[in-house]
């Protein structure tokens, strides 16, 4: 915690780094789980949509540097202003981690599975904590900030199962962090969290593009 507050003072959201990280939406890598119903090319082009609105509610949030942490190559959904760098090996934690190593301030990191996300979402306040935490309503989690980004804070907590976002909030509060909580999201895995998540942001690309895939959705 050394640091941290005294740190938080002097940056706030224009000093922080807001990270991304994903998977380049190619068919059969990416989103998996919604096939079926979907095809393997719809769920590409859903991760795509997904990818796209967050990548603009990052872009429209004041930060000091904005960076995507991909598995694969950028393409046109890449906004301008957004660094890329390559994401390393190793299971989903040790990503995790190294992600915030790139950082030497205030980071938030978030996954491309939540379009839903807005930009007053992602303006975390650091003046009276030392981190953030967005749960995720499986029991994972969809944001997470550190005012002194510490890699070993994710590595070891098991990851894409329904503890982990109770492990990663456990070790954050086991290291003494003032620890913010941000509303809990739906992550986009299944079909029927595609439709619950277009439905809650109808006017985003997510929504546009299961829509030209199954119809309308109902609110």
């Amino acid at each position: 915690m050394t640091g941290a507050a005294e740190m938080a003072e002097t940056t706030g959201m224009t000093g922080t780094t807001l990270l991304v990280i994903a998977k380049e939406p190619v068919p059969g890598r990416v989103k998996t789980r919604l096939t079926p119903p979907f095809t393997p090319a719809e769920a590409a082009a859903l991760a795509e949509a997904s990818l796209a609105d967050t990548l603009a509610a990052v872009a429209a949030t004041p930060a000091a540097r904005r960076v995507l942490v991909l598995d694969g190559r950028p393409g046109p959904w890449l906004p301008p202003g957004i660094e890329v760098v390559p994401q390393c090996a190793g299971t989903l934690d040790l990503r995790l981690a190294a992600a915030f190593g790139v950082c030497t301030g205030p980071a938030l990191l978030i996954g491309m599975d939540t379009p839903q996300v807005t930009p007053e979402l992602l303006e975390v306040d650091w003046s009276a904590y030392d981190a953030w935490f967005g749960p995720a309503a499986d029991g994972g989690f969809w944001a997470l900030g550190l005012a002194v980004p510490d890699p070993a804070l994710l590595r070891g907590v098991p990851m894409s199962v329904p503890e982990t976002g109770a492990v990663q909030y456990e070790r954050l509060r086991a290291a003494g962090l003032r620890t913010g909580r941000l509303p809990v999201l739906r992550d986009v895995d299944t079909a029927e969290d595609a439709r619950a998540v277009a439905a809650g942001a109808p006017a985003g690309a997510f929504a546009a593009r299961l829509a030209g895939i199954t119809g309308p959705v109902s609110r």
